[in-house]
């Protein structure tokens, strides 16, 4: 695209959505300055923003810490050293009983201005990894900055509306990746059930969230009431959904006739169109969600729960959704398992690892 600018020149990103302590340091000061905290960061340590790395670094660290120590933190931050190392410090407003051990962890983000570092607690356990942090960072959120750049000088240049409808998809791309994030980072294990959960109510619901466009959905008669986190079930409705509706069809799908049929089973094969059909129904004491698109291939079906895995270049997905997916089965102890559906599309099974959840 005309006016697309160059990737490496994006302006640098400030995590701010990640929910873990990150510092951007200027590698281009020879003192190695604090440019940026993210809030996670801020909340812990105050704002360090200006401050040059070994006076924070002396700042905080325990009258116990050794001067190695100190020297192998100020290097990481300022990007001097590659590995992990750990200090131990004093947060903000602390007193003496609240020095922890701090991992420093470096990020590799493809800037030559900046070197990102994630700070946590060497107890910590993060449920998403530093990789997948830095792959955010790095690529997941910057390629839509990029794009939305391009479009935004585009716009200004040619006043053609198109652009500004373009830069509305980009900044929903952005919140999607974003709300998926978080979600893995800050976990499903802390789980909100009840019993007798209506899953045509929370199936519904999701299906009214997603952008489905001529996309139509079935639904079970008999679905089980599950014992369940209402919220975090419509969240894996949601992904699944998604998945389906940009994944599943060959056509574009361009209309905006979406509907609900209860006990419906026409697939595009009996009914001689390209809308796409989504099925929720019951299986044992379990649930499934089916589709009657392209299916997924046999040698992708593992790899499709790997956080970053996308099966096309549609640029569509976040690489997140069926991880999140798997993440709130394992949470609820049930099984995932994907399989080809009736109509040759995609299946998704859930079913209770041990005492069924189900009436």
């Amino acid at each position: 695209m005309d006016g697309a600018s160059d990737p490496s020149e994006a302006t640098p990103l400030p995590p701010d959505a990640l929910p873990v302590p990150i510092v951007g340091v200027d590698q281009q000061d020879d003192a190695g300055v604090i440019t940026t905290v993210n809030d996670a960061f801020a909340a812990r340590f105050g704002d360090a923003a200006g401050t040059a790395v070994d006076a924070w670094v002396d700042a905080h660290a325990a009258s116990t810490a050794s001067s190695t120590a100190i020297d192998d933190a100020v290097a990481v931050l300022r990007g001097d050293a590659a590995g992990d190392v750990q200090l131990r410090l004093q947060p903000a407003g602390e007193g003496d009983c609240d020095v922890a051990c701090y991992r420093f962890q470096p990020i590799d983000r493809p800037t030559a201005e900046l070197t990102y570092t994630v700070v946590t607690p060497r107890e910590a356990t993060p449920s998403v990894a530093v990789d997948r942090l830095a792959s955010v960072i790095s690529h997941d959120l910057r390629n839509p900055l990029d794009v939305a750049d391009a479009h935004l000088q585009a716009a200004r240049e040619t006043g053609d509306p198109e652009h500004f409808e373009q830069l509305a998809a980009v900044h929903d791309r952005m919140a999607r990746i974003i709300q998926d994030v978080l979600t893995l980072a800050r976990g499903e294990d802390a789980l909100n059930p009840v019993t007798g959960v209506d899953l045509a109510a929370v199936v519904a619901d999701a299906w009214a969230t997603v952008d489905t466009e001529a996309a139509s959905l079935s639904i079970d008669d008999e679905l089980p009431t599950l014992a369940a986190d209402p919220d975090r079930l419509q969240r894996l409705f949601e992904n699944l959904f998604r998945n389906s509706v940009e994944h599943g069809s060959t056509s574009s799908r361009t209309e905006s006739d979406d509907s609900v049929e209860h006990g419906s089973t026409g697939s595009r094969s009996q009914t001689g169109d390209d809308t796409l059909t989504v099925t929720v129904g019951r299986v044992g004491d379990g649930f499934f969600v089916a589709d009657d698109g392209v299916g997924i291939p046999a040698d992708d079906r593992q790899q499709v729960f790997d956080s970053g895995y996308v099966r096309d270049d549609s640029g569509l997905g976040t690489g997140l959704g069926l991880t999140i997916v798997e993440e709130i089965a394992d949470a609820h102890e049930w099984s995932v398992s994907l399989t080809d559906s009736e109509a040759g599309g995609a299946r998704f099974e859930f079913h209770p690892r041990e005492e069924p959840s189900t009436t």
